[in-house]
């Protein structure tokens, strides 16, 4: 099954959609939040006829598990080039995220003036990258469904080896013909081992609190350029601020994560 597919949605009508989590898309058990995050936003999109989100927030309430779930929209404002809508997605008798984003078209209309103070990162050839899904270490079940490489100076945690600095940069993309689209791009801003893994601190998970993604424009066909950063990890929280830069060197997509730093055992 392609990435397509398994974010496909069931309209039911009056803002309600069957969206079955399907399987493989976990991290021991509970689905990916991107993945999560994908799911729902093609049910927005749907609902309310704007093909792409220009932002989208998601608050997760409890872990999402293979099997049925719902989601149900609604429309908060029909504007001219955005409509905001918001979501709630149940699965098992329980509520599983909650979220409120603006959709539309990424095509509609000339651009702005531009100013990047940025630039995509500086990344080995996708072959001298390390493959997420091979090898020894962290390698969860839905990686298997995207080509992930790892910048090979972020990589060490997967062998013990931390570089200790929370970072990680690396290439994505879907496979086969599975082109990423503004759908797609939810999926690739949560997709890469959490920064903390690089940190040297006795972390061993980081449950996301809430997601934002903004979406800037369509990619181009191609791999993506890949560049996730936490710097302050305070409270018993962290933040991570995530780069997507298309083949054209764009920045196509942006998040922030806020996630929980649980206790060590």
């Amino acid at each position: 099954m392609s990435f397509s597919d398994d974010t496909s949605v069931r309209d039911l009508g009056e803002g309600r959609f069957d969206a079955p989590i399907r399987p493989g898309w976990d991290i021991a058990g509970n689905a990916n939040g991107g993945y999560l995050l994908a799911l729902v936003g093609r049910a927005m999109a749907t609902h309310c006829r704007r093909p792409d989100p220009v932002t989208l927030t998601a608050h997760y309430l409890s872990p999402g598990r293979e099997g049925p779930a719902t989601v149900r929209c609604e429309t908060i404002k029909e504007g001219r080039r955005f409509a905001t809508v918001s979501d709630d997605m149940e699965a098992g008798g329980r509520g599983v995220l909650r979220a409120l984003g603006a959709f539309g078209s990424l095509d509609d209309g000339p651009g702005g003036p531009e100013r990047v103070d940025a630039s995509p990162p500086e990344l080995p050839p996708v072959e001298d990258c390390i493959h997420s899904a091979s090898g020894e270490g962290f390698a969860p079940p839905f990686m298997r469904h995207m080509d992930l490489h790892l910048h090979p100076e972020d990589a060490g945690f997967r062998v013990g080896e931390p570089s200790g600095e929370a970072r990680m940069r690396g290439w994505f993309r879907l496979p086969g013909s599975d082109r990423v689209d503004p759908i797609g791009l939810l999926l690739g801003l949560d997709a890469f081992p959490p920064t903390i893994f690089n940190a040297r601190l006795p972390v061993g998970w980081t449950p996301t609190v809430e997601l934002t993604c903004h979406v800037r424009a369509r990619p181009v066909p191609g791999w993506l350029r890949a560049r996730f950063t936490t710097r302050f990890v305070t409270g018993g929280f962290l933040e991570e601020d995530g780069e997507l830069w298309d083949e054209a060197g764009r920045l196509v997509a942006q998040s922030r994560q806020l996630a929980l730093v649980p206790r060590p055992d």
